[in-house]
């Protein structure tokens, strides 16, 4: 069953590039007593999460701030050399945005947002969304349903705190 507002997040381990090479992470560790913003890519460097998903996040970072954000957490199934990589190229890594990959797409499946497109070479990837969790519990959700970048684009996420 996928994930809603209300509920609370799964206990889920991410990996991101350290100082000393790739570590892992638990989404609680980062969300727990805080407000995040969690967005959802369905790959790093594909174009729509390149050239209109991840630009609108870094566009409204001071705004989302503004609203109590404390941390922007971007989720894609994807090793943590390419997520390092592309926070480098993209400027989420000078914007301060978090970029952690889903080796094994757990944390798509386990909030029931995983899809695969075979023809493309997507196989169980994570839907693109932005949600926005205050100590665990998402208060807003914003998934795309088609192609695109509307529904959850920064603007959006801001639209709807």
């Amino acid at each position: 069953m996928a994930i809603s507002a209300g509920d609370s997040l799964p206990e889920a381990t991410l990996s991101r590039m350290g100082d000393e090479g790739p570590e892992q992470v638990k989404l609680s560790d980062l969300s727990k007593g805080r407000k995040v913003a969690i967005v959802g890519f369905p790959g790093a460097f594909s174009g729509t999460c390149d050239q209109a998903h991840l630009p609108s996040i870094i566009r409204v970072k001071d705004q989302l701030a503004a609203k109590g954000v404390e941390e922007i957490i971007g989720v894609a199934v994807n090793d943590v050399f390419v997520m390092a990589a592309w926070a480098k190229s993209s400027g989420a890594e000078e914007a301060g945005i978090t970029m952690l990959g889903d080796l094994d797409a757990s944390f798509a499946k386990s909030i029931g947002m995983d899809f695969s497109v075979p023809e493309i070479g997507f196989y169980d990837r994570l839907k693109r969304l932005t949600m926005l969790v205050e100590d665990g519990k998402v208060t807003v959700l914003n998934v795309e349903d088609t192609r695109g970048c509307t529904n959850s684009s920064g603007e959006a996420l801001v639209e709807a705190i």
